[in-house]
């Protein structure tokens, strides 16, 4: 059993920040989160460019997001053990400026393996914003608000993505390019860099009086979260979830131009408003309902319960499957009713991570929230890397059997996307399943890393 830190000692150390602090840290939280998938999905937004000019198949175009995973996924583990010891705001200030270096550098590329290896510097960078963002609001903001300060912070990703698609396309139709789209997205990131370093840095544990701090090594921390049986059903949906969240953001734009015919700027302006706004109502509908549910439950049963967040998730991810399977399903040429159909399910879809990432809070001990975050994070990208390579691979079988059945070269690509967009749906389904398995131990977590804790405080 690690060292026990006593509230004591918690109570010595800097008081708690103001609602002014408090405010500061979660808009620019967010700013950073919206710069991390702004800069992550600046190649979704122009690699139908980069495809034409390296005649690039979509194995080899899911392949540049999925060495960016697999990396992403790797350095997690340390980083969040760092996380969960070290300074969370100098991390944070750290990796911003050196994923937003990294993605200037993709601008330089002169190949492909050169851009390769620079997203690999920008997924060194990104893999320490959400373990220390995460451990930070669960510092910050307690149980009864903390869904909804999740969602704010978690509104970077389908904004940040947003953002992107529609900037990224547009400075591509105007300067005929690529790069230049690179260079835009590296330059905030400096600035958020040195804004990072006046970020709170609370104590750990200070937002959960009813939980003991205890002192923890590295490899005891990733056994207990995988002794956690709802984490494990958590990590399960994470890697389903995400495997739809990449592969649309991925080939979204790309199926628009392929599909429905539309070019880059008009593509990546839809692709924009779905992520973008869908995305974030989800995201803050997903936190205030996660929340709200919490305050219900804890009325009738007289405690807190995490259970009602992932029911929630498990409800909006149901709806999603048929909104999805409508808007693959539109004739060509219909993107409106596409776009009409894709912005709710997203919208859905995106209910996620407020309601499932503050799960992760109730169900771990503060010091270990960082070594949660990185466990989570490394299984699901090592499943999505091999799932995106999979949806890639599907695209270009599809492309085969519709050339070889007489259709035309750019016909045959867009049918071949179609056909590995059916699976979201799919997808969608399996990943509620897998909540729903998660709610049936969450309370018990719950109330089990607060009993342990109950005899330690008292002692």
């Amino acid at each position: 059993m690690g060292r026990v830190v006593s509230k004591e000692t918690v109570a010595d150390a800097p008081a708690a920040a103001s609602s002014r602090e408090l405010t500061f840290a979660l808009v620019l939280l967010f700013g950073i989160n919206f710069m991390n998938f702004y800069d992550r999905n600046v190649v979704g937004a122009i690699g139908e460019r980069i495809k034409t000019e390296w005649s690039l198949t979509d194995g080899q175009l899911a392949g540049l997001s999925t060495a960016f995973i697999l990396l992403y996924a790797v350095v997690g583990i340390p980083l969040g053990r760092l996380a969960d010891t070290g300074s969370r705001k100098r991390m944070l200030a750290g990796g911003v400026t050196v994923w937003s270096a990294f993605t200037a550098l993709c601008g330089l590329a002169g190949g492909f393996g050169a851009l390769v290896a620079c997203r690999l510097g920008v997924g060194i960078g990104e893999a320490s914003a959400a373990p220390a963002a995460n451990s930070l609001i669960g510092d910050l903001f307690p149980p009864a608000r903390r869904a909804r300060a999740i969602s704010v912070f978690m509104l970077g990703v389908p904004v940040g993505a947003g953002a992107s698609f529609l900037i990224s396309g547009l400075i591509v139709q105007v300067t005929g390019g690529w790069r230049p789209a690179l260079f835009v997205a590296a330059i905030p990131g400096l600035v958020l860099g040195v804004l990072a370093l006046r970020l709170p840095e609370p104590t750990r544990g200070a937002a959960d009086p009813d939980v003991a701090v205890r002192a923890r090594g590295a490899w005891e921390s990733i056994g207990l979260v995988l002794k956690t049986r709802t984490m494990w059903w958590i990590i399960a949906s994470g890697a389903l979830f995400n495997l739809i969240a990449y592969a649309l953001s991925a080939f979204q734009t790309s199926f628009l131009i392929r599909y429905h015919g539309l070019n880059i700027d008009i593509a990546n302006r839809f692709t924009a408003v779905i992520f973008g706004l869908g995305g974030g109502i989800g995201m803050l509908g997903g936190g205030w309902l996660g929340d709200h549910i919490g305050q219900r439950m804890k009325q009738r049963t007289e405690q807190r319960t995490p259970r009602g967040r992932l029911l929630v998730a498990m409800l909006a991810l149901i709806v999603a499957a048929p909104l999805a399977f409508a808007a693959i399903q539109q004739s060509r040429g219909q993107f409106w009713m596409f776009g009409v159909y894709m912005f709710c399910a997203v919208a859905a879809m995106y209910v996620y991570y407020s309601t499932v990432y503050a799960t992760i809070h109730d169900i771990v001990e503060p010091q270990m929230r960082g070594a949660a975050m990185s466990v989570y994070f490394f299984v699901f990208y090592m499943f999505t890397a091999l799932g995106l390579v999979a949806f890639g691979k599907l695209s270009d079988a599809r492309y085969a059997v519709a050339l070889a059945s007489g259709a035309t070269a750019g016909d045959a690509r867009a049918l071949g996307l179609h056909d590995a967009f059916a699976t979201v749906p799919v997808l969608c389904v399996m990943t509620a399943a897998v909540l729903w398995l998660a709610s049936r131990s969450a309370d018990a977590d719950y109330a089990r890393v607060r009993a342990s804790s109950r005899g330690l405080l008292l002692s």
